[in-house]
């Protein structure tokens, strides 16, 4: 059997307020959306996400239509000469959505698959409810509301590891969480509130078709990458030691106006990160990018207990961390990664 999927990302400014999704019919579609992105992230997490919900049927033949020529390039023709060269483009320079790219070249293993170009906004039934969700989703952050993540694919395992806003499907009005949902939504994140629910009541999605300017939008292929208008400067030529420095990005973490942008976000959390939360939770830096959208937890202070250098590229803190919620023990892992100090590791405990 043959999976025909449609998949479609969205972006109000691009950058701005971004949305994907992939549809196969009106019982199998997934959606989310992050409060900054581009059209082409958009597209590219849709296509991952498609990967990542049928990777239970690895024998299936997966058939995307796509209405994006970038995304198609960039998995069935660029892919292999950029690995190649280090993930870096023919100019030397570093390929652009480069975490998103790489994560889709090791969904791909393995998988039998092929893209099939539409073109967009021309009535084609699949592209057209693709492009439906995302807009929504885009439209959702736009105001601050929210629009349904879909029922995903049937049979596909849990998908809380951060695909969508609200961690799955999107249970009826008034269904009793989950035992899980239940046991993370009051432990201590890395963020100092509580951690996010898993749980969202779904909402009509916005209208978003009278927006004349929606689709008058910049080059694609010339937008920025995720991360690159965001990268501080490489610690190696601060004053500040290794030490210190982490410190102030750890600081950083814990305000509410940082974890609200995703491009800042994904900067400061390694690509491995992990985090066991006080119910025994794993979160991964998917699950905890992507669930913050819904509920970015309260400012905290930090009052630091230790900064030890375990060796060149390691540093250990500890600290206690002072919010509304109360005091929590916490501890992070942070490693030089490429030049940059990036969260590998974070655990908090809370205290009585």
């Amino acid at each position: 059997m043959t999976i025909i999927a449609a998949a479609d990302g969205s972006a109000l400014g691009n950058p701005g307020p971004a949305g994907w999704a992939w549809y196969v019919d009106d019982s199998c579609w997934r959606a989310g959306g992050w409060p900054h992105g581009t059209n082409n992230q958009g597209e590219l997490m849709a296509v991952l996400d498609l990967l990542r919900s049928t990777a239970h049927l690895p024998q299936e033949e997966l058939r995307i239509l796509c209405d994006s020529q970038y995304v198609i390039n960039c998995i069935s023709k660029w892919m292999p000469g950029w690995k190649r060269k280090g993930w870096r483009k023919a100019d030397g320079k570093p390929v652009l959505n480069l975490d998103l790219l790489k994560e889709i070249d090791q969904a791909i293993v393995g998988r039998k698959y092929t893209f099939e170009w539409v073109k967009g906004h021309a009535g084609h039934p699949l592209n057209e409810a693709a492009d439906d969700r995302a807009r929504a989703m885009a439209t959702a952050y736009q105001q601050k509301s929210t629009a349904p993540p879909g029922p995903g694919f049937p049979g596909a395992p849990s998908t809380s590891s951060g695909s969508t806003p609200s961690a799955g499907a999107a249970p009826a009005t008034g269904a009793k969480p989950s035992a899980a949902a239940t046991a993370a939504a009051g432990e201590p994140t890395l963020f100092g509130g509580p951690a996010p629910s898993a749980q969202a009541a779904p909402v009509s999605p916005p209208d978003v078709f009278n927006q004349p300017d929606l689709f008058n939008q910049p080059d694609l292929f010339s937008e920025p990458d995720l991360f690159s208008d965001f990268d501080e400067e490489a610690p190696a030529g601060q004053e500040l030691a290794a030490e210190d420095t982490v410190v102030a990005l750890e600081r950083e973490l814990l305000r509410p106006e940082v974890r609200a942008d995703i491009g800042r976000t994904g900067v400061l959390l390694h690509p491995d990160f992990t985090e066991i939360g006080s119910s025994g939770r794993l979160w991964t830096r998917d699950a905890m990018m992507m669930e913050l959208e819904g509920d970015l937890g309260e400012s905290s202070e930090l009052e630091l207990l230790g900064a030890d250098r375990l060796n060149e590229g390691t540093v250990l803190l500890n600290y206690r961390s002072h919010g509304k919620a109360g005091s929590a023990l916490r501890s992070s892992v942070w490693l030089l990664d490429g030049g940059r100090w990036r969260l590998r590791f974070h655990q908090g405990t809370p205290e009585n």
